[in-house]
């Protein structure tokens, strides 16, 4: 394999090619193997993090999200004490929220894509990557660009821009647009593509399942699309593709198909030679079981490069990891050629981005005064548009709504969530509970927000349900209440291969047995496609936001006081009949 830096997406001009040369002619065999690796600060002060960088001289670095300050500084030690220029890498595929705390989150991909509007995944682009910028981020690990051909995946319900590749690929150039005017490179991802397995790679080995025709028309077409508008960099999931496995290596048995990431055929045969791309490649994180489930780490780590990726997502142990690439060197898994190349390949990006330049003005780090745009009114305003424009009326079978204090004064306010019931007891979950409870009250609403005290019911053999339903009788449960509540926020994440609802206790009080009884509105802060689990409500509507200024909007909505504008970009009602009516 080979490159040429001076063509796209790097474009590098005389001067930067002379200062790859220049620095890879003077590195060590041991830097060399360092600069490929992308290592993860939590919450190191600058001492710690020069100390680190002097030992483990890495190609790149990613961070806990804390303070903005806190994060600028840790960033500027970083770069200070570091020879080669680090590319420094943050999450940002909704807002400046996936760089710090505290950072303006301007929507999921599937918010932006529900407003029908590029112009909401350029503003995700570009003011998120602002503010990662002012922290001294240069690297984002978006924009997601993976497809939605399976409602019940669950990863990547909210992140990804839905199910149509055309929309997909629109509001991916247009974040892309964003990204490069704040300053910041992309990364897509997650290739070869998430989104039609139903399980998670972070804890099992995914497979994308397509043909290679049906590949070609869908994931295809939007790589294709993004590597011609001059993407810089892919990261490669731990995700199979058997189709393409089977065709680029005749003969292959099923136990041989690997991983994209250790994947060749896919890195090489597909990503380089038929679509073409000349830029970085990078791992997702080594340590998610869709990959150490398949190989050792000892080996997996040369085999990777040697695969065709240029960088490596994160050490388990730097000392054992660096040993392990060095050991690969020498029995051949990985050749001297390839990892050259490789680093060849990681400081022609850093040189697109200027960073040696930056280095030799010392203006790696933006002024700090700039954390100022951390939150700043114009990225709040952009984000409450883009929820205003996205929230989605997704069923209003009954013609309910509006639904407002003068005619349904007393509501009951239910809650599910992903956190176990003995948090919720504790008081350590629902926030958009409460949220709503709130907005609610404001608009005249009387809200009586349902808490369950299991231990009312608690018997030797559990909770008693049917004596938790006893004691709400249907008739005085009529009398008492005039409309019913019920807001979802479920999102787990690296921990379960599903994200279905998950009520309190069987046949709980929470579970829609009141849909028949009286008016019933419900609202998904996250996950679109629990009308599969609620197929008997009458209203439903995803907010794809848990936000306070989400939920204040979505009771505007509710209530007549503004119209549903947002389309959902996904089958929100799951290929199902039945949650249509």
């Amino acid at each position: 394999m080979s490159f040429d830096m001076r063509a796209k997406p790097f474009d590098l001009d005389d001067n930067a090619v002379r200062w790859v040369n220049d620095t890879f002619n003077a590195m060590t065999q041991e830097e060399k193997i360092a600069q490929l690796f992308v290592d993860m600060l939590w919450n190191d002060t600058g001492k710690q993090t020069a100390a680190l960088l002097g030992r483990y001289p890495s190609g790149g670095l990613r961070y806990n999200n804390r303070k903005p300050r806190e994060l600028y500084r840790q960033n500027a030690a970083a770069q200070k004490n570091s020879r080669i220029p680090l590319l420094i890498a943050a999450n940002v595929e909704a807002g400046g929220n996936g760089a710090m705390t505290g950072g303006t989150k301007i929507g999921e991909g599937i918010a932006c894509a529900a407003t029908g509007d590029t112009r909401s995944a350029y503003e995700m682009g570009l003011y998120g990557c602002r503010e990662a910028a002012a922290v001294g981020c240069n690297w984002t690990f978006a924009p997601v660009v993976d497809i939605d051909r399976n409602w019940r995946n669950c990863v990547i319900p909210t992140r990804c821009f839905g199910s149509n590749p055309d929309t997909v690929l629109e509001m991916a150039l247009a974040y892309m647009k964003g990204a490069n005017e704040a300053g910041v490179a992309c990364c897509m991802k997650h290739f070869p593509g998430d989104g039609c397995d139903d399980r998670d790679q972070h804890i099992v080995t995914t497979v994308n399942d397509c043909t290679c025709e049906e590949w070609d028309a869908s994931y295809g077409k939007v790589y294709q699309g993004m590597i011609g508008a001059g993407v810089p960099s892919i990261m490669v999931g731990h995700i199979q593709q058997p189709a393409y496995s089977r065709k680029l290596r005749p003969g292959i048995r099923d136990e041989e198909i690997m991983p994209a990431t250790v994947a060749p055929e896919l890195l090489q045969g597909l990503l380089r030679e038929k679509l073409g791309f000349n830029g970085l490649i990078i791992t997702d994180a080594t340590h998610m079981v869709g990959l150490t489930g398949k190989m050792r780490r000892s080996e997996f780590l040369p085999i990777a490069v040697q695969s065709g990726c240029d960088m490596i997502l994160y050490y388990r142990d730097h000392d054992e990891d660096l040993r392990f690439m060095r050991e690969g060197l020498e029995s051949g898994q990985l050749t001297q050629e390839r990892l050259d190349e490789a680093v060849l390949r990681v400081l022609a990006f850093k040189a697109m981005l200027r960073l040696h330049e930056k280095q030799r003005t010392n203006a790696l780090m933006p002024a700090e005064e700039g954390l100022s745009v951390i939150g700043c009114p114009e990225h709040r305003a952009a984000a409450a548009r883009i929820i205003d424009r996205s929230i989605t009326l997704v069923k209003n079978s009954r013609a309910q709504l509006p639904i407002t204090p003068q005619a349904h004064k007393r509501a009951i306010l239910y809650s599910v969530s992903s956190v176990s019931l003995a948090a919720r007891v504790l008081g350590k979950a629902d926030k958009v509970r409460e949220y709503l409870a709130q907005e609610l009250e404001k608009q005249g609403f009387s809200v009586e927000v349902y808490r369950l005290n299991p231990f009312k019911y608690l018997t030797p053999k559990g909770i008693n349900g049917k004596k938790v339903l006893a004691d709400i009788p249907v008739l005085e449960f009529r009398k008492k209440y005039d409309v019913v509540f019920v807001i979802a926020d479920v999102q787990s994440f690296s921990t379960t291969n599903e994200r279905n609802l998950h009520w309190s206790i069987p046949m709980g009080p929470e579970i829609p047995w009141y849909a028949a009884e009286k008016p019933t509105v419900f609202i998904s802060v996250a996950n679109p496609f629990h009308l599969y689990d609620v197929p008997m409500v009458p209203v439903c509507i995803n907010t794809y936001n848990g936000s306070r200024e989400a939920i204040r909007q979505a009771v505007e909505k509710i209530t007549g006081k503004s119209e549903f504008k947002g389309n959902s970009p996904v089958d929100a009602f799951c290929g199902m009949w039945d949650t249509r009516l």
